[in-house]
């Protein structure tokens, strides 16, 4: 009995020296987190993971955002409670894996335990719209300035 204990303590060991290198990542992290949108280069600023649900002009009671655009179902535009309208993030669905780039012009979400409401729209690409509240990973993006911008 004692010897089995000793022969698992020994192989999770192992197994430990095995998994943590493959967990380190190596290179320019800058290189791998550029995200390029038409002429410009953004980076990833900071992240923010936690609950995204969707929203409508229906179920905004209105079709004005608070920054004053008009509210579109299929823009790919988002709500936030403290990010400065304009601002262009990552949402990326944890549970599929598919993202899209957002601009913020809107507050909220009200509900307790949310960070993001995305567009009804954008939720349908990036596939929770039939489940309403998905786990999200959100990259506020900054943008890079280049030589002679």
């Amino acid at each position: 009995m004692n010897l089995t204990r000793k022969f698992k303590s020994v192989a999770l060991a192992i197994a430990g020296v095995i998994l943590i290198p493959s967990c380190a990542t190596t290179g320019n992290a800058n290189s791998k987190s550029q995200i390029h949108l038409g002429d410009s280069k953004y980076a990833v600023k900071s992240v923010q993971q936690g609950k995204a649900s969707w929203y409508s002009i229906r179920t905004n009671s209105g079709t004005r955002t608070a920054s004053g655009q008009r509210l579109s179902n299929h823009a790919a535009t988002a709500a936030h409670k403290t990010l400065p309208m304009g601002t262009k993030v990552r949402v990326t669905n944890q549970s599929n894996g598919k993202s899209e780039v957002m601009t913020i012009t809107d507050r909220g979400p009200y509900t307790k335990g949310r960070i993001i409401d995305v567009t009804i729209g954008a939720a349908e690409r990036l596939g929770f719209v039939h489940r309403g509240v998905t786990t999200v990973k959100v990259e506020v993006l900054g943008k890079i300035k280049v030589d002679g911008e």
